[in-house]
């Protein structure tokens, strides 16, 4: 079995020591640093922003995300890959020239990804995969979270973990990943796993001994 990439996801993080997150969390043997960038439009919340992303650049090494909720995110890739972030996921709803700013991200030296909403198919984005080297599936309707699992978009992880093996890009999962549901979907053939409130971010263990048991060495 593959490893499996584990990021946690930031917005759930201790925001009053944000540095000595960032640091627990680099020795706990993450492996990128997931930050939702939303604006109230897209998706009905408001969360990450610029000083954030810089602020976690400069206390870890490893790669940072930014998965983008925004309306237009042609506008703002350039603000989070300055600020530090390699990997940038846009969502085809959001953006009128996908394929263009999926190249620009790409050209800036950042890795491009794509955010397959649960409501979002397969097919519609299935011309898009060769410019993408994550695919974020949404396996909980974005902006929130806390929220449960929902199980019809386990067959669309399926279908993307097919069409990986053509494409090159690593599958990634980001909603209730339960350690439950990272089992199953790791099974499967997906790479990495977004960490919320449902694996990481738990009061009484360390995150240390939650990211051994995650990757399966406390098996």
């Amino acid at each position: 079995m593959a490893e499996r990439l584990l990021c946690p996801s930031m917005m759930c993080a201790n925001y009053g020591h944000l540095a000595d997150e960032v640091r627990a969390l680099d020795n706990a043997g993450v492996d990128i640093f997931h930050c939702d960038i939303m604006d109230g439009t897209f998706v009905p919340n408001f969360t990450m922003g610029v000083m954030d992303v810089q602020t976690i650049r400069k206390y870890t090494d490893k790669l940072v995300d930014c998965h983008l909720m925004i309306e237009n995110p042609a506008s703002k890739v350039d603000w989070f890959i300055k600020a530090g972030a390699n990997i940038i996921y846009i969502h085809p709803e959001s953006e009128r020239y996908v394929v263009k700013t999926l190249a620009h991200i790409k050209e800036m030296g950042a890795y491009a990804g794509i955010a397959v909403n649960p409501d979002t198919s397969v097919a519609s984005i299935s011309e898009i995969l060769n410019l993408c080297d994550y695919v974020l599936v949404m396996t909980v309707n974005p902006g929130f979270a806390g929220q449960g699992f929902i199980d019809f978009t386990r067959k669309k992880v399926q279908q993307l973990i097919t069409l990986k093996k053509e494409y090159g890009f690593k599958v990634m999962i980001d909603g209730h990943c339960s350690p439950e549901v990272i089992e199953d979907l790791s099974n499967l053939g997906a790479d990495g796993f977004i960490l919320g409130s449902s694996a990481l971010f738990r009061k009484g263990r360390t995150y240390e001994e939650l990211i051994r048991e995650l990757k399966g060495e406390l098996a």
